[in-house]
């Protein structure tokens, strides 16, 4: 089957298309052609509309779909349904599954179990043999087998020595070590931002310095080792503030910020929704304009959903028992595009698209002719509900259920697969 999408605005700064209006034909996972105008044939799936955008692919940096070993909460298919819905063609898998993706065959496992899905499926190995943060895995045979990159997710690496060894290491095979900033003893177990909504509900409270006072480590062993730092989902002004001049000094570093730290605060813990305890926490409305702010000037390189299934055991409690995480594939680009206005579309989608592949080290994606074909199609003036029926997920833990959002993924193309 051929697709012919019809009167849509291209938004991929990598293409001499970007932002002009035109006709795509695909054909056998081929940009065939791309023109002002392309007559249809009765072979054609002929996509249109009256504010239709054409990108490519989303990659989402931040995901866990629980298989193996947690099923009950998402698995591989219904994490992969999430996020077609979302436009998202390629997702980071974390290794924080049961057992643990701490060696090849359980990076083998997740690549063939995906082998042929229409999203990508990239995993993500651990740093540390079961995230116990002592000993350093087999991150050269994983790396073989497809891991793309190393984390101990959640499990940010306490010992200073194993984040300067994996730095090291991962060197020889060129790979990205990932840490998400977070000094335990610091946070220690506290359930939201340190300020004065904290205080004034009397719950346990995690300082902003937590994270920035890993997140200074992590620099100053970059800057002694050299390698590739990612930085997982940062949310302080003062990270965005220290990142910004990491990059000034030229060190190989990036990082990411979750959706929903770009939109909610931590006034939304008021009611003691359990839907808002995240991890990193809902910070200032301060603490948003940097992260935005970053976004602009290019110190915050991706977005990601942070993906994290909950079932509703473990959710539907007393804030201070509920784990942490909400269920974001399928609004990731809706969410962004409220940005709009403060980021514009082109920032937008480089990143939650380009940015990803080119930290992860995947080939580029761009609509020309000729290329892949991997698409997200959307409308940023079609109106849709976000309901329990309309989500894909097994689990249902989001605050954004009931919400009604402007712009609606209209289907994804990855090559020959494609969903619509």
């Amino acid at each position: 089957m051929t697709l012919l999408f019809q009167s849509v605005t291209i938004i991929d700064a990598q293409s001499k298309h970007h932002e002009q209006v035109v006709d795509v034909l695909v054909k056998n996972g081929i940009i065939d052609s791309i023109k002002p105008t392309i007559k249809a044939t009765k072979y054609d799936k002929v996509i249109t509309g009256h504010h239709l955008h054409l990108s490519p692919g989303l990659f989402d940096m931040q995901v866990n779909f629980r298989d193996p070993g947690f099923d009950w909460k998402e698995d591989l298919s219904t994490g992969i349904d999430c996020a077609a819905k979302g436009g998202i063609t390629g997702v980071l898998y974390m290794p924080s599954n049961h057992p643990i993706t701490d060696n090849k065959v359980h990076v083998e496992y997740i690549v063939n179990a995906s082998k042929n899905a229409l999203v990508d499926i990239v995993p993500a190995g651990a740093i540390s043999k079961q995230h116990e943060g002592k000993d350093l895995t087999e991150m050269f045979d994983m790396s073989q087998s497809g891991a793309k990159a190393f984390t101990d997710d959640r499990r940010s690496v306490q010992n200073a020595n194993l984040m300067k060894l994996a730095l090291q290491y991962s060197q020889l095979f060129d790979s990205t070590i990932m840490n998400q900033p977070n000094d335990c003893a610091i946070s220690n177990k506290g359930l939201m931002n340190e300020g004065v909504i904290s205080t004034t509900l009397g719950l346990k409270a995690i300082p902003a310095l937590a994270e920035e006072i890993m997140l200074a480590r992590d620099i100053e062993l970059l800057e002694y080792t050299g390698g590739k730092l990612h930085v997982n989902r940062i949310s302080t002004r003062k990270s965005v503030e220290s990142i910004r001049m990491a990059k000034q000094k030229g060190l190989n570093i990036s990082c990411d910020v979750a959706i929903h730290n770009l939109i909610l605060d931590d006034s939304y813990c008021q009611e003691f929704d359990t839907n808002y305890k995240v991890f990193p926490p809902l910070r200032t409305p301060d603490d948003i304009s940097a992260l935005i702010e970053g976004l602009k000037d290019g110190t915050i390189d991706a977005i990601c959903s942070d993906h994290c299934p909950e079932d509703v055991e473990h959710k539907v409690r007393v804030f201070e028992h509920a784990e942490f995480g909400i269920i974001g594939s399928q609004t990731l680009l809706a969410l962004a595009c409220q940005l709009e206005k403060q980021l514009g579309i082109t920032t937008i989608i480089n990143a939650l698209s380009h940015n990803p592949r080119r930290i992860l080290g995947l080939a580029p994606v761009k609509i020309e002719e000729g290329q892949a074909a991997n698409l997200c199609c959307f409308d940023q003036q079609s109106p849709w509900q976000y309901t329990l029926e309309s989500n894909a997920s097994k689990s249902t833990n989001s605050p954004f259920i009931g919400q009604t959002f402007e712009t609606k993924v209209v289907g994804v193309v990855n090559r020959t697969r494609s969903h619509f």
